[in-house]
């Protein structure tokens, strides 16, 4: 059965062609970044994906990416959501591209999944096939390397990553402790592309069942 899935909006993109020095040195911006661009989602995992993609899709850096607390529901402003992130490159031209890149991936391959068609309950088990530089520097890993991405409610997350380690011959390389700043929990795991796809079936299943029963 196909996932029901929680599609991520965007709520903000803009591009700041020429970047001020003094925010530029706060934003530690390397001397060929000259142009910025900024987002805001209301998912924030899928904007980590998506700013990870335009990486791989344009010649820009990932400079900042932060999470708003509580979440979404929880939000500063109509259009902050639940993440910021903030692509650096050379050109306007390339951070048109980068924040292109972030379009795709968010509206067509990255969600959330309503865990048993309740989506008041979801996870996220997406396999990166080829990490950028953002995911890769984050989980210390080569560029290029495949990575299961895997989130969930606080308990969920744990039995769900025990359940992924043990079914797949994968290294677990960050642990998201819970609660993070949305209240969830996960890790990054590594492998071949197959046995991050395993983990992520693994680490789906093992909350599907805690959901039919929560209390054993």
């Amino acid at each position: 059965m196909y996932p029901q899935k929680i599609m991520a909006q965007i709520l903000a993109m803009q591009t700041i062609p020429r970047v001020n020095s003094e925010l530029a040195e706060q934003l530690d911006l390397k001397p060929h970044h000259h142009s910025i661009g900024l987002v805001t989602l209301t998912i924030d995992d899928v904007g980590y994906v998506a700013l990870d993609e335009a990486t791989k899709k344009a010649d820009v850096d990932v400079v900042y990416a932060k999470s708003f607390y509580a979440g979404a529901a929880h939000a500063s402003g109509p259009l902050s959501g639940e993440v910021i992130g903030i692509i650096a490159g050379s050109s306007p031209d390339e951070i048109r591209s980068g924040l292109d890149a972030i379009q795709q991936k968010v509206e067509f391959d990255t969600y959330f999944e309503a865990i048993n068609n309740n989506d008041n309950h979801a996870l996220f088990a997406h396999t990166v096939a080829s990490c950028g530089t953002y995911l890769a520097e984050l989980a210390d890993v080569k560029v290029g390397t495949p990575l299961a991405y895997l989130i969930a409610p606080p308990l969920e997350a744990v039995v769900g990553l025990d359940a992924a380690l043990k079914a797949a011959d994968v290294e677990l390389k960050v642990f998201f402790g819970p609660p993070s700043e949305t209240n969830f929990g996960g890790g990054l795991l590594t492998g071949s592309q197959s046995s991050c796809e395993a983990a992520a079936h693994a680490f789906r299943e093992a909350i599907e069942n805690i959901a039919r029963n929560p209390v054993i």
